[in-house]
């Protein structure tokens, strides 16, 4: 039998040439000749690659590359499958899994029900002789006859399948050129889908370690610098304290010692300890080397080359992931990082532990772990928070019978006749009713929240202070000081765009230039992004203007019921549920918000994924931040102000009154609604969204597979590793979990003058949330590849602007919705003698009952009288200027401007003080990263002089003289590393 090369995708592939099969009359140039004509006619690529073999290429792939030179081999069954771990290594139990790819396979039918996945026996091989035959006058095996119509859908169905395998044949040969090693599952208790095993060999990791610029550990091992002192002692005792909080980790333990890191070179390997290879780079660094492999791999036979998110996009592949390292649970099951992370990290019986973020960064990598770290700090910072919130709550409940305004309100004497509530339905009451609302008001709306809205102020720029010094001690001992982001590899829809935008130009002027995209391209795209994103805030307006016109429409007819204990309970009522609906809205509008942000980002085609991440995290914040905070925004500061008098109010649609605030103000509103829409978007949509929709989406997935022949717990036994993590969750990135904390900081820091339990319930919230998360990462997701980041990103960005605003609102907050500025007003400048006693007589003004317009006063009022009050700074009636605004008001007007003015620019020069008084990079850390740099001398001057020396041994005496006559640089290199060497003992 002769042997002849295969050009395969790039590669050339050894395969047997079946001489039954072939005419022996025809010349081997007349088939090679006939080859490249059905090529022409089957491949849909025009042009370049004429000379690819299609047919005989189907062959090779159903004979499953059983040459023994290639590289690609087939895994056996699972149940032959007894060396590899259970899918963590090739079919010869050595080589490890660092990657997986999988495709989609066409299901055995009728007609091809002997043909098995991984190793075919009438294959396409055997077919392209048939059809060979066929071309020389021979009569073809008889098919039987079929609708035609179906005929032609199973061809093209056949040509397309044909094409992605042509594709992925290329793309996995061009793999193997660039060293890497594949071995194939079709055979799989997963019906359709067939698996890629990837394997990096050590040359190959080497060498892209070195492209990467990864640091690794060398041998050189140096003391870090213990501080002394009070200092020290102190940190030592603390330490000893919050010994039971730290997890059961190796990685997690502080270490006197540290290797030092240095970028991987090939001609430097001497530097590094090599002991045990297997081990030098983990399965984090393997996974990651692979994916910037497979980024840069591209199928080049096309006329438009294809990379590796396209050939994604496409269908040719239909997922990508790296492995998990092992089980979490079972019979002897081997220790393995995911199981320690499950028993240390993701369980919720250590929630009071800290975080073994060392591991965290072990296992996912950097960007992941930078956002543990960050949680874990925002948690333990709301600790200080959530303390004060708590004692300025208790504060107002300890003051709240002291409280001369609301003991006016609930005096059994009180007989202040109030205006209706509502045109018609609603009669006269009396102020003592509004007791309870004015006493629960003073919980919130006392001056302990002026100090607490300081304070938060102030806390906000310590946390940001905190995490800078937090995020550079990270980089020090996770080696990323130096760490510059390379470009990313451009993503597969922008490929195609200029795929698309390249066939377009040529066809009209013939020429083949490298094209992009500019901003003429994306101009339609960028027109829909502005029209969509002032639509979506357009709906969340009519939203809320559509509760307003339930909480009027409501209040009414509830006025109007017979039942006295609805009558009495109004306001509760009409709040509670118009909280509720908006919840509900808001919850509903979150979710379509994400949709239409990506669906917009989308459209925009950004060229990277992280000019994607960072458009689509813009767009989502906008809407979401607007969809949460408009309707808290609507009753802070325009609820009770666009209301009018009685006599002459406000109307919507010329029949809904506007509303107006309850006589405490509209504080205690604006505090149910902060409570209900933080509780429920942390309890539906963080809490129980996050566990119960990555359950659903694997047991639909689970469903889909259609594997129902035996029972789950069989089915696990029987799953490779692989299989197991491809009904795993697909990583969706870290977007939502940054989102729905940003959201959460907004509810604590922008509106915390009315709601000073918000940092208490942020914090329940966040010890679940860590633990939550973890449990996600660990168990329900697919290991996400590693990537590297020395920072948050644009989240730090928000956070900062988040902060900045927070100042301004709470100063508003607390001179236009409370009643501080009112009552210090009256208490220094109306009251006779000084104290709070007549302030809330002071803010009520008169109404002549006469004066109500037609059809507007009460039907059936339950009180004869002739003035009734409103909350309000106007003119009595027997006035000159009846119902004109007040001098009062515009004494309280300018004192509230002024307490905003002078709140905002103190608060916001004290936070700059602190920024300015703690430094970014802590002391220690920036000792330790420059000993680094002098010991990293040190290390090259010794090698160096270690080279010289070895080259004086080898040369003889004259030689020597010559040497040195002819270099005096080379005596004079030994200078410097004397001097620093000093400079290393000085540390």
């Amino acid at each position: 039998m002769k042997k002849r090369i295969l050009p395969v995708c790039g590669r050339a592939h050894l395969t047997h040439d079946p001489d039954p099969s072939e005419d022996p009359l025809k010349e081997p140039g007349q088939q090679s000749g006939e080859a490249m004509e059905r090529n022409e006619r089957s491949t849909p690529v025009p042009g370049k690659e004429k000379e690819v073999d299609i047919i005989n290429i189907k062959g090779i792939e159903d004979i499953g590359y059983v040459q023994p030179d290639s590289i690609l081999l087939n895994c056996l069954t699972p149940e032959e499958n007894t060396g590899c771990q259970h899918g963590l290594y090739f079919q010869d139990g050595e080589r490890r899994v660092d990657y997986i790819l999988t495709y989609h396979i066409k299901k055995p039918s009728s007609s091809r029900s002997n043909r098995q996945s991984s190793r075919f026996t009438d294959n396409a091989f055997t077919r392209s002789i048939r059809r060979g035959t066929a071309r020389l006058g021979r009569a073809p095996t008889p098919q039987p006859r079929g609708d035609p119509e179906v005929a032609s859908q199973d061809h093209s169905m056949d040509y397309h399948v044909d094409d992605k395998r042509l594709h992925r044949e290329e793309f996995e040969g061009n793999l193997r050129d660039m060293g890497m090693e594949l071995e194939k599952d079709e055979d799989t208790k997963t019906p359709g889908v067939g698996f890629v095993k990837i394997h990096a060999p050590w040359h190959v990791l080497c060498r892209e370690a070195e492209f990467m610029k990864l640091k690794m550990p060398t041998k050189k091992v140096y003391e870090m610098k213990q501080s002394t002192g009070v200092g020290a002692k102190i940190n030592t005792l603390v330490n000893k304290a919050t010994e039971p909080l730290y997890p059961n980790v190796e990685d997690n333990r502080t270490h006197n010692v540290k290797h030092l890191s240095y970028m991987f070179s090939r001609e430097k390997q001497h530097l590094f300890d090599l002991s045990d290879r297997d081990s030098f780079f983990d399965s984090k660094t393997r996974a990651s080397i692979v994916f910037e492999v497979l980024k840069r791999t591209k199928c080049t036979k096309a006329k438009y080359s294809m990379g590796f998110t396209s050939l994604l996009g496409s269908g040719v592949y239909t997922d990508a992931y790296p492995l998990h390292d092992g089980d979490l649970d079972g019979e002897n099951i081997e220790p393995n990082d995911r199981k320690l992370l499950y028993e240390e990290w993701a369980s919720y019986s250590v929630f009071y532990k800290y975080q073994p973020i060392g591991l965290v960064r072990k296992y996912f990598g950097e960007k992941i772990g930078l956002y543990f770290a960050w949680l874990g700090l925002y948690t333990q910072m709301l600790i200080p928070a959530s303390l004060v919130g708590v004692i300025v709550f208790l504060y107002g409940c300890a003051t709240v019978d002291d409280n001369i305004p609301s003991m006016e309100i609930c005096h059994p004497k009180n007989n202040i006749t109030m205006c209706p509530l509502c045109d018609r339905a609603c009669s006269y009451w009396k102020l003592k009713e509004a007791c309870g609302t004015a006493r629960a008001s003073h919980l919130f709306d006392n001056p302990a929240t002026v100090f607490f809205s300081i304070f938060m102020a102030l806390w906000a720029a310590m946390f940001m202070e905190h995490w800078k010094r937090r995020q550079m001690r990270l980089n020090y001992e996770w080696d990323l000081t130096g760490f510059e982001e390379e470009e990313d590899h451009p993503r597969a829809e922008y490929e195609l765009r200029v795929m698309q935008k390249s066939l377009k130009k040529e066809h009209k002027t013939q020429k083949t230039e490298k094209e992009k995209l500019t901003c003429k391209d994306r101009l339609p795209a960028y027109m829909t992004n502005v029209v969509m994103m002032l639509l979506m805030i357009g709906v969340t307006f009519a939203i809320v203007f559509g509760v307003i016109l339930y909480r009027i429409s409501t209040k009414t007819a509830l006025h109007m019921s017979n039942n006295p204990t609805t009558r009495s309970n109004v306001r509760l009522t009409v709040k509670t549920t118009a909280a509720i609906i908006n919840l509900v809205v808001i919850l509903i509008l979150d979710e379509v918000y994400g949709a239409v942000a990506r669906w917009l980002t989308v459209l925009e085609v950004p060229k990277t994924d992280k000019s994607f991440e960072e458009r689509l995290i813009f767009k989502t914040f906008i809407l979401k931040f607007v969809n949460a905070f408009t309707p808290i925004i609507y009753i802070a500061f325009f609820r009770g102000r666009l209301v009018g008098r009685p006599g002459s109010y406000l109307y919507v649609f010329e029949s809904y009154r506007m509303e107006e605030c309850a006589h405490g103000g509209c504080l205690m509103e604006l505090c149910i609604q902060l409570s209900i829409t933080m509780l429920g978007k942390q309890l539906i949509q963080n809490n129980l969204f996050e566990i119960g929709i990555p359950k659903l989406k694997k047991l639909i997935r689970y469903i889909k597979s259609k594997r129902r022949s035996f029972q789950e717990e069989e089915r696990e036994k029987k799953l490779q590793r692989y299989e197991t993590d491809h009904f795993l969750e697909p990583f969706a990135g870290l977007t939502p979990e940054y989102m729905e904390m940003i959201i959460q900081f907004g509810f604590v820091t922008l509106f915390v003058a009315s709601f000073p339990l918000a940092p208490l319930f942020a914090l329940l919230n966040n010890i679940i949330e860590i633990r939550l998360d973890a449990k996600k990462f660990v168990a329900e997701l697919r290991r996400p590849v590693a990537a590297r980041a020395k920072d948050i990103g644009i989240w730090y960005n928000l956070l900062r602007a988040v902060a900045k605003v927070a100042v301004i609102i709470n100063a508003f907050v607390i001179s236009f919705t409370s009643d501080f500025i009112p009552r210090l007003v009256y208490q220094y400048m109306y009251s006779p003698d000084g104290s709070m006693h007549g302030f809330v007589n002071h803010t009520l003004s008169y109404f002549n009952v006469s004066n109500f317009q037609d059809g507007k006063e009460p039907m059936d009022p339950q009180h004869q009288v002739e003035m009734c009050r409103y909350k309000d700074y106007r003119e009595p009636p027997w006035s000159n200027t009846p119902y004109v605004i007040s001098k009062e008001f515009w004494a309280v007007l300018a004192a509230r401007l002024a307490f905003v003015i002078v709140f905002q620019n103190v608060v916001m020069l004290m936070s700059d003080i602190v920024d300015w008084l703690i430094p970014d990079i802590p002391k220690d850390i920036s000792l330790q990263i420059h000993k680094e740099k002098i010991l990293m001398v040190e290390l090259f001057m010794k090698e160096e002089q270690g080279k010289i020396q070895f080259i004086d041994s080898m040369m003889p005496c004259g030689g020597k003289e010559k040497r040195n006559n002819h270099a005096p640089i080379a005596r004079s290199r030994s200078i410097p590393h004397t001097h620093s060497h000093t400079h290393a003992n000085n540390f």
